[in-house]
């Protein structure tokens, strides 16, 4: 068994975090940034 697998590749962009599995394709697709407005505890925008 090997100690480091090729399995997985991870992507940490400026607008969205991608995640890429062996045989799989993109299995996470995540926004990386997110506003809030301190004032209220809205989310403003995502992405």
């Amino acid at each position: 068994m090997a100690a480091f697998r090729t399995d997985l590749g991870i992507d940490l962009g400026t607008a969205s975090i991608l995640v890429y599995a062996k045989d799989k394709g993109i299995v996470l697709n995540e926004p990386s940034v997110v506003a809030i407005d301190q004032n209220t505890n809205k989310f403003l925008a995502v992405g």
